[in-house]
């Protein structure tokens, strides 16, 4: 299969050399093959943000990440209650236990911003939750289940058994 060459578009910028210094010293440090790179992917994360901020009800994928303590009373059946209000837009959610009584979570989600943002409010006010980050994409997961086809395919199966 032939791919298309991607089309790149040049940008040139001016940067307070101490800028660069650093930029560069990013670019070493992640043994990225560019500063191009780097460019790209720093600016790919402001423009999902920027979508987050401006368009409430733009469509964004990305992760929910916690840190939280187990010693809290009830914290994990009050995580688990909250992503139940928010069914939708949490696709799956990953666990681990880490040391001194905390736990990490990590919550694969999708859905309109401003709804994002509601999750993370309420996940914010739960006692016990120290730390807590979006980190969102304008990509999107491709539709799960179309409600389409699956009229279609109920359809079918009810006329077959007929």
């Amino acid at each position: 299969m032939i791919s298309e060459p991607t089309k790149l578009a040049r940008l040139s910028m001016s940067l307070p050399a101490e800028l660069l210094l650093h930029l560069d010293n990013m670019v070493e440090e992640r043994g990225l093959p560019s500063r191009s790179q780097l460019m790209s992917e720093l600016i790919r994360h402001a423009l999902a943000e920027h979508e987050a901020l401006t368009r409430p009800e733009e469509m964004l994928a990305g992760t929910i990440t916690l840190v939280y303590s187990g010693d809290h009373a009830g914290v994990r059946q009050q995580l688990a209650t909250t992503q139940l209000h928010y069914l939708k837009e949490v696709i799956s959610s990953q666990h681990v236990f880490l040391e001194d009584d905390q736990s990490l979570e990590v919550l694969l989600v999708q859905g309109p911003a401003v709804r994002l943002e509601g999750l993370c409010d309420s996940l914010r006010r739960i006692r016990g939750v120290h730390q807590l980050r979006l980190v969102t994409t304008t990509a999107l997961l491709p539709p799960l289940h179309e409600q389409d086809e699956a009229t279609e395919k109920s359809k079918k199966t009810r006329s077959a058994a007929a």
